[in-house]
């Protein structure tokens, strides 16, 4: 999945981005609210962490912004939204959570918490159970495990993340640049063959018989 993180203190943004990167997400990172702004208008994401004081504007404003379609994203629908704020007074969290964030976490926080609410969130929009389970394959996001008629599979971060975007759209066709936009980040070259290269490794992996079907035109499908 494909995270945005909005935080004006660099180290803290890096901390969490370094995070969400090791639990396999593809994630960017604005300081500014301008800078959040341009990128929720030019990439798609799932999911946006949300600072509530930036330097230039408010995280509350972008939240409304998103949720009344007045800020439109790429693709049309808006990203979930977790607000990361040291405000923990009970009216800034009706303020926060009234104004359309779909969560509320406030700092400081382990990040082994705010883990797990993005996975909460996440699994909304993917409408099933915390561990996905398609054919012959079984993905535990929480315990980074994936499994092929009980095999271990051995992945790296990046093929386990676009097999478990694989597997939250089964049956879907998806192509290299809807890929691009929610498995990889804002430093990955859209002009390279990266997305085929690691679908053909991830089928390797997967082994036999083959799972991914390449749609002539189109893109990419996992079968159901």
């Amino acid at each position: 999945m494909r995270l945005l993180v909005v935080e004006d203190e660099p180290d803290l943004a890096n901390a969490i981005a370094r995070g969400l990167r090791r639990d396999g997400h593809a994630v960017d990172v604005a300081l500014t609210a301008v800078d959040a702004d341009m990128k929720l208008r030019t990439a798609g994401y799932d999911l946006v962490c949300l600072d509530w004081s930036l330097p230039d504007g408010s995280g509350i404003t972008l939240c409304r912004e998103l949720v009344s379609g007045e800020l439109p994203t790429l693709e049309g629908e808006r990203p979930r939204i977790l607000m990361l704020t040291a405000r923990d007074g009970v009216e800034d969290r009706v303020t926060g959570l009234d104004s359309g964030a779909d969560d509320y976490l406030v700092k400081p926080f382990a990040f082994a918490e705010l883990s797990a609410r993005v996975r909460a969130l996440l699994r909304r929009d993917e409408g099933v159970d915390p561990v996905l389970e398609v054919g012959p394959l079984r993905l535990d996001p929480a315990r980074f495990e994936a499994r092929r008629e009980g095999m271990v599979l051995e992945l790296t971060a990046k093929e386990f993340s676009l097999l478990h975007y694989f597997m939250a759209h089964a049956g879907q066709v998806l192509s290299q640049e809807h890929l691009l936009e929610h498995v990889w980040d804002e430093m990955a070259d859209p002009m390279t063959n990266v997305v085929r290269v690691t679908v053909s490794n991830l089928r390797k992996k997967l082994g036999d018989p083959p799972l991914i079907e390449t749609v002539p035109g189109r893109g990419y499908r996992l079968g159901q």
